[in-house]
């Protein structure tokens, strides 16, 4: 089975962290993310957000940085916010850059949870 590096949490740093968040497609990701109960999502639900290519590139340095968990299921990616972790070590800090998303940035992630769950109810 293959498996994806991620920085354990006593590695995780604030720079870090911040670094990564200071993009607006990874900031779509994290609206994405954090506005869904599981608070999980495959790589594809992003594919409204930028290409494919430059998606993976957000999201590695999303991992990287410790804010998200990519999990191999097959050939597809699940991707999971680390809320966790980062309220572990930065109490409040996820949800005040949550709460300061942009309202476009975060109009593109809820136009993804809607078409997601058009899909789901056509199935």
């Amino acid at each position: 089975m293959t498996t994806i590096p991620h920085p354990d949490r006593d590695q995780i740093t604030l720079a870090n962290v911040l670094a990564a968040l200071a993009d607006d497609t990874r900031l779509a990701i994290l609206a994405y993310l954090a506005d869904r109960e599981e608070r999980s999502a495959m790589c594809a639900s992003f594919h409204h957000i930028t290409t494919k290519s430059n998606l993976t590139y957000h999201v590695a340095k999303l991992r990287e940085a410790g804010v998200v968990r990519v999990t191999p299921e097959g050939t597809r990616r699940l991707i999971s916010l680390r809320r966790e972790d980062l309220d572990a070590l930065f109490p409040g800090l996820l949800d005040t850059i949550i709460a300061g998303i942009p309202e476009d940035t975060r109009a593109v992630a809820l136009n993804i949870l809607a078409e997601v769950h058009e899909v789901r109810a056509a199935l």
